[in-house]
């Protein structure tokens, strides 16, 4: 939910390396820190949500789909085109809205056109709010600790609210020695307008749990105010730092790999930093920043890459297979640009990379190179001197230029259902109709 938010401020974007848990995972963690949230149940069928919503004794509750994506609530699912990822309803419909949930997969602004699966859903108590607030927590490089971010209009789209009204977004640090400080209570009890005897505690213990289970975000959205102005937590995304997950052994027992990204974790097993996107060419770089400036140029010529992947300045020639491998297995991705620029990583490594991986998985689809750096005539020798059939170009532009070209090709092969292959042998390329 935060993410766009970051255009507007200084707050340090969240590594890649982290993991989610489902909000009623989240609901469980916050109330052993004596945070206070509705009363609520996890549910993995229709019938189950329905016997739960009976312990609530309510006539209505609300019932949401459990996905680790934002924009739940204006979400749809496919196929069945079902609206809503979250609704209140009364308990005789609870059976039929569950059924409408679970099964399906549920597509928002986060997720792709593909959605995520949703398994199993939340039943919670309908409460009566006066206002709904915002409040997370993160850490932010300017202050160079953990900051407080909040605004009085919660309960929407925050990103929206910060692109329109960035003045209602505010921010508090925190001494990361002195913790929630009385001063610190009272900067956020004033922006918010809430009494300080109802946020001091909500706040101490929420930030006990962000230290604690090292989080790097812990985002609420909305916090509720009761009619009596007691704070409730109604809808509360947790991630933590997967680096310290060695610590956090209980929490990332939790982790619902279903709900992430094959690739990414296939990629993270092999030591390799993989973000997907939604484009249609595959991206194989040493270093963030020239992966970053890759993709950038990409879009400037009018590609679209379909992920980041850094392989980092010593991967060896396993990982480089496993990489291409990853772009292989991707309908996704029509074609793939290598980007070397060799310091600590050599190019006759990643060159002879490409050719192991040629002779160990079925290449089908078209490589444009550009190795440039240390040993980069020795790369261009073992390509010279294998049977692959690799568009190399030393210039940058004219290298994206190229694949962007190859990549259009496949693409519009595609919509009009040609079906073309392409071999890694040399001068070999099949059309088939």
């Amino acid at each position: 939910m935060f993410s766009r938010i970051l255009k507007f401020h200084s707050f340090l974007k969240a590594p890649v390396r982290n993991y989610n848990l489902h909000e009623y995972q989240s609901v469980e963690i916050l109330n052993k820190f004596k945070i206070p949230t509705p009363l609520s149940f996890v549910a993995h069928s229709p019938e189950e949500a329905v016997t739960k919503a009976l312990k609530i004794n309510q006539p209505e509750v609300v019932v949401k789909a459990q996905v680790l994506a934002g924009g739940r609530g204006k979400g749809h699912f496919i196929p069945n085109e079902f609206k809503g990822g979250v609704h209140i309803c009364p308990v005789g419909s609870v059976q039929e809205i569950a059924s409408k949930m679970i099964g399906q997969s549920l597509v928002t602004k986060q997720t792709g056109s593909k959605g995520k699966p949703c398994d199993k859903v939340m039943v919670a108590e309908k409460v009566s709010l006066k206002r709904e607030l915002y409040l997370a927590i993160l850490l932010d490089r300017k202050y160079g600790g953990p900051v407080i971010v909040i605004s009085s209009k919660g309960g929407m789209d925050i990103e929206e609210v910060a692109r329109k009204e960035p003045q209602e977004i505010h921010s508090v640090p925190i001494n990361i020695h002195k913790g929630i400080t009385p001063e610190v209570v009272n900067e956020v009890s004033q922006l918010l307008n809430v009494p300080k005897n109802s946020i001091e505690e909500v706040l101490k213990n929420l930030y006990t749990s962000f230290v604690k289970l090292d989080m790097i975000q812990l985002e609420i959205n909305p916090l509720g105010v009761t009619q009596d102005d007691k704070i409730l937590i109604c809808d509360s995304k947790l991630n933590f730092d997967e680096n310290a997950s060695f610590r956090q052994n209980e929490i990332y027992s939790q982790r619902d790999l279903t709900q992430e990204n094959q690739d990414e974790i296939d990629a993270h097993k092999y030591g390799l930093s993989y973000i997907a996107m939604d484009g249609n060419i595959g991206c194989l770089v040493n270093g963030a920043g020239l992966a970053m400036a890759t993709m950038d140029i990409i879009k400037l010529v009018g590609g679209s890459p379909a992920n980041f992947l850094d392989v980092g300045g010593g991967a060896q020639e396993d990982q480089i297979v496993n990489a291409l491998r990853i772009l292989e297995t991707n309908d996704q991705v029509d074609g793939i640009f290598i980007n070397i620029f060799g310091g600590i990583m050599r190019c006759d490594i990643i060159a002879q990379g490409l050719v192991s991986a040629a002779r160990k998985i079925h290449l089908t689809k078209p490589i444009v190179a550009r190795l440039c750096g240390t040993n980069w005539r020795e790369a261009g020798e073992i390509l010279r001197r294998s049977d692959m059939s690799v568009i190399t170009e030393q210039d940058e532009e004219e290298a994206v230029k190229k694949i962007v070209k190859i990549s259009e090709i496949a693409r519009i092969a595609k919509d009009i259902k040609v079906h073309v292959t392409y071999s890694p042998v040399k001068d070999y390329c099949d059309w088939k109709y």
